[in-house]
C-alpha cells in the first residue's frame, strides 16, 4: 500500500506550499491530463491518467511510494475522496482542498448559492437531476459527457429556465454562458462544464439562510393534508394523506397528478422536493392548482388536458396519483412502468376494475375501504362523511423498467 495518498484539488490558482510539497515527494502522481501537464510534477514520478477511480485506485494501493492525486476543484465535494475512501481499497488521505467548481461558478454569475440544490448528472441521473431542476428554482448541475446542457435543455423540453453555462473553468478557456434552456440544446458545450439551471419562483427570504439548499422562509403553514373545501366525490383530507403516504414523492422523482383537482395533492408532493406535473381537464380546476402552488410558495407544471391522451408527451413518471378517470386511465399509465401507482373509487365494481387492470400489468396491488367523519367539535354532531376505496399498486423491485 502507498505510504503517503495526498488528494490536491485544483481550480486554476497557482498551487499552494501544501500542494507544492506533497508534489515534490511524489513517486505516483494520478490525475487528468491537464493536471499531469503541471510543471511541478517530479520527471521521475509514474505517472496515471485518471479514466475509472477504481482501477486508479488499485494501482494507488498497490504502489510502493507516497502518490498524489490531483482533481478539479475541491475533491471532497462530489469527488474523487469518496472513491479513494471506500472500503474496498482500504486508502487513507490527506486533502489538500481547492474551490469547488460549483462555488466558482456561482461566483462567475455574482450569485449566492446556499439556497441552491447541488447535483451530478451522469447517465443513469440525468432523469433524476433534471426533475429536481423542475422542482427547485436554483440548481447548480455538475454534468458529464453525454448528460451535459443539451441534454438537460432536452428534458426540460416544456419547462422554461435560464441556463449559466460555465465550460473548463480555472484555465485559460474558460467561458461563461448565459441562455435559455430552450436554446442549450442549439449548442455544443465543452467539458468539464457546471450549469446553473434558475426559473420559477420561490418562497422569498426574509432572513438569513441557515439550512444549504433551503429557503430560510418556510413555506405558508405547516404539515400536508391540511384541511379545506375539498373538491370532487370522495376527496377527503384523509384520502388525500393516505394517497400521499403510498405514493412517497421525494426529490429526484416525477410526481403526475391526474385529475388535480384543487392542487392539494400536487402542492404537498412538490413541498416534499418532487417534480410535480398535475394534469386537469377542467381549466378552472388548473387555475386553482396554479393560485395553490404559488400560495404554497413551490414550483409544479400544471397541464390542462383530458387522460388518456394528454398523458403521451409527457415525460417518464416515478410515481402517480390517478384522481379520476377511472380503469382507462389507470391502464394507460401503467403502461409508462412508474413505480408506484395510487387511485380511488367510490363502488367496489369500480375499485374491482382498476385493481383488475392494475394487476394485468404486473402490479402488486392492495385495496382498502376508507371512511371518514367531519365533526362539528362545539356539537360533536357529524358534519361530513366520505366512504371511498383506496388502491395502491406497486411494481416488483425485481422487474426494474429504468435505472
Amino acid at each position: 500500500m502507498a505510504d503517503r495518498v495526498t488528494v490536491i484539488g485544483w481550480d486554476g490558482s497557482p498551487l499552494t506550499a501544501a500542494a507544492r510539497s506533497a508534489l515534490s515527494a511524489a513517486t505516483l502522481v494520478a490525475g487528468a491530463a491537464h493536471h499531469l501537464a503541471l510543471p511541478e510534477i517530479p520527471p521521475t514520478a509514474e505517472r496515471v491518467r485518471l479514466g475509472s477511480l477504481s482501477l486508479a485506485a488499485r494501482r494507488i494501493a498497490g504502489h510502493r511510494g507516497t502518490a498524489v492525486v490531483l482533481a478539479d476543484g475541491d475533491p471532497g465535494f462530489f469527488g474523487v475522496v469518496r472513491a479513494l475512501r471506500a472500503p474496498e481499497h482500504g486508502l487513507e488521505v490527506e486533502v489538500v482542498p481547492a474551490v469547488s467548481a460549483v462555488a466558482a461558478a456561482f461566483a462567475r454569475a455574482g450569485m449566492p448559492w446556499d439556497d441552491a440544490q447541488v447535483v451530478v448528472a451522469h447517465s443513469r441521473t440525468l432523469r433524476r437531476a433534471v426533475n429536481v431542476c423542475r422542482a427547485h428554482p436554483k440548481v447548480a448541475v455538475i454534468t458529464s459527457p453525454g448528460a451535459g446542457p443539451a441534454e438537460l435543455a432536452l428534458l426540460l423540453e416544456g419547462v422554461h429556465r435560464t441556463f449559466v453555462i460555465c465550460e473548463e473553468l480555472g484555465t485559460d478557456k474558460e467561458q461563461v454562458t448565459v441562455l435559455t434552456s430552450d436554446k442549450a440544446a442549439d449548442h455544443s458545450w465543452r467539458d468539464p462544464n457546471v450549469v446553473i439551471v434558475i426559473g420559477g419562483t420561490g418562497p422569498t427570504a426574509a432572513e438569513p439562510a441557515w439550512l444549504l439548499g433551503r429557503s430560510a422562509t418556510p413555506t405558508a403553514g405547516r404539515g400536508w393534508a391540511r384541511p379545506q373545501i375539498d373538491v370532487g366525490e370522495g376527496e377527503s383530507t384523509q384520502l388525500r394523506a393516505a394517497q400521499l403516504a403510498r405514493l412517497g414523492p421525494r426529490t429526484g422523482d416525477l410526481v403526475w397528478d391526474i385529475g388535480s383537482g384543487s392542487g392539494a395533492l400536487a402542492v404537498d408532493a412538490a413541498a416534499l422536493g418532487a417534480a410535480v406535473i398535475a394534469v386537469d381537464a377542467d381549466r378552472l380546476a388548473c387555475e386553482r392548482t396554479t393560485a395553490a402552488a404559488r400560495t404554497r410558495g413551490v414550483q409544479l407544471q400544471v397541464v390542462n388536458g383530458r387522460a388518456p391522451h394528454v398523458l403521451e408527451t409527457l415525460p417518464e413518471p416515478d410515481v402517480v396519483r390517478v384522481g379520476g378517470g377511472g380503469a382507462q386511465v389507470v391502464a394507460a399509465v401503467a403502461d409508462r412502468r412508474p413505480e408506484r401507482i395510487v387511485s380511488h373509487a367510490s363502488t367496489r365494481d369500480e375499485a374491482e376494475a382498476i385493481g383488475r387492470v392494475l394487476t394485468e400489468g404486473g402490479y402488486t396491488v392492495e385495496c382498502a375501504l376508507l371512511q371518514s367523519v367531519a365533526l362539528d367539535t362545539r356539537t360533536w354532531a357529524e358534519q361530513r362523511r366520505s366512504v371511498v376505496f383506496l388502491l395502491a399498486a406497486e411494481r416488483p423491485v425485481n422487474r426494474p423498467d429504468r435505472p
